[in-house]
């Protein structure tokens, strides 16, 4: 998807926010054992002493729960938290 000129940036913010969330869901309800579901995992930088690891689910928590790769199996369900997540990802502040 090409940006345009004019586009906004949080256009943009809310595509990449929405992509995130279906892959997510995609890979939550893959069965075949792949290194997608180990990607979900993975710590995404430096933290100071005492600070749990941020992981690329983080965020995908925050909305669904800790139970979220449960949640991801309803698609139906799913699709109506992707609403609430990307709104969280691009809001300022």
């Amino acid at each position: 998807m090409r940006r345009s000129v004019g586009e906004p940036v949080t256009d943009i913010a809310q595509r990449v926010a929405k992509l995130k969330w279906k892959w997510a869901g995609h890979i939550a309800r893959s069965t075949d054992g792949r290194w997608g579901s180990k990607v979900l995992e993975w710590r995404t930088g430096k933290r100071s002493v005492g600070r749990p690891p941020t992981r690329w689910t983080g965020d995908i928590k925050r909305v669904a729960g800790s139970r979220w790769k449960q949640a991801a199996q309803d698609h139906g369900f799913w699709n109506s938290l992707q609403k609430a997540y990307v709104q969280q990802r691009t809001s300022i502040g």
